[in-house]
């Protein structure tokens, strides 16, 4: 019985966190995303860290259409620095919803689809803010592979104000 009460306390407990933690991050997408503006090379300035693109440095992802009507997506690197070994994958990308084209989905392995949300967006498609459904990702991309110190504090200023922890972000370094 004084099991089953801890693990249902335990439960609960974890069960409030996160829905108190997924209600403060503004995970909301922009409305309006001309994919043909957006297509072409993205270089990664920051993202949170994770299993799959730990140690890289000099990550730029490209996106290009495919004949099939999906996006090709090229992410590619150097692992454990700039000088070390070249590392690429390629996956797809699709819109499932035409309503609400800036939330993607993606794939690197099989049918095995990630959520690609783009938060925020230069009016020239020269920055962009991608998340997902999950706070646990988040990237600032940038069509150039070093962006001006003033426009990356505004973008920080973004994130912190849709509830994201900025401290977790790690800058990508670029030749």
């Amino acid at each position: 019985m004084r099991l089953s009460i801890i693990i249902l306390s335990f439960l609960l407990l974890t069960n409030n966190s996160c829905k108190s933690q997924n209600t403060m991050i503004d995970k909301s997408v922009v409305k309006k995303l001309d994919i043909d503006k957006y297509l072409g090379k993205w270089y990664e300035i920051s993202r949170f860290d994770h299993s799959f693109e730990r140690g890289m440095e000099g990550v730029t992802a490209t996106y290009s259409m495919r004949d099939d009507g999906k996006i090709k997506v090229l992410n590619a690197g150097y692992k454990n620095g700039l000088d070390g070994k070249y590392s690429s994958a390629e996956g797809k990308a699709y819109i499932p919803n035409k309503a609400e084209p800036a939330k993607l989905k993606v794939s690197f392995f099989w049918f095995f689809y990630g959520d690609y949300f783009v938060l925020d967006l230069d009016d020239e498609y020269q920055w962009a803010l991608i998340g997902s459904s999950s706070d646990k990702y988040l990237w600032i991309l940038s069509r150039t592979p070093n962006m001006n110190e003033d426009t990356y504090k505004m973008l920080i200023n973004k994130l912190k104000l849709r509830g994201y922890d900025t401290n977790k972000l790690i800058r990508v370094k670029h030749r």
